[in-house]
């Protein structure tokens, strides 16, 4: 039985940190250029310690709940978990689902990424996994396997 495991993108994520160390870099360097006079307190000086960390707490929230999603795709099932100390599991047989669809908007189609949308027999909900990496390869996968049919366990 081959495993796929599947996460959601770190593309963005590792976008997020750079423009975090970018701003860090730019305003240090404007508060070094910057000459207050000395009997005057410079009004930033207190927030300049906590800025990184401030800046930071947008990308490694990101980072944390990314790493914490995931969907392994079986020979004959879906599973996608979610969550670190209440943890939501869904499992989904692949003779099961009906519909794979791809979501790309112009900024995903740019960096290869997309939402994909899984929708299975007598359920009304869909299964959206954002922003992964080769979407439309992954949903071809599915496709493939879910048109084989009930593998030899199943049926017995």
């Amino acid at each position: 039985m081959s495993e796929m495991i599947i996460r959601p993108t770190m593309k963005f994520i590792y976008m997020g940190y750079t423009v975090v160390l970018l701003i860090v870099v730019a305003s240090i360097i404007a508060m070094m250029r910057v000459q207050w006079p000395p009997w005057v307190p410079s009004p930033w000086q207190p927030w300049i310690p906590w800025l990184p960390v401030l800046l930071l707490l947008w990308p490694v929230e990101r980072h944390l709940r990314n790493r914490l999603t995931k969907m392994t795709i079986m020979d004959d099932r879906l599973r996608y978990e979610r969550g670190l100390m209440g943890r939501t599991t869904r499992t989904i047989l692949i003779s099961r689902v009906q519909d794979v669809t791809v979501h790309q908007r112009v900024g995903q189609r740019i960096f290869g990424v997309g939402d994909l949308s899984i929708e299975t027999a007598g359920e009304t909900s869909r299964l959206t996994i954002p922003e992964i990496d080769r979407p439309q390869e992954i949903a071809d996968h599915i496709n493939q396997l879910s048109q084989r049919g009930p593998s030899k366990d199943q049926l017995t």
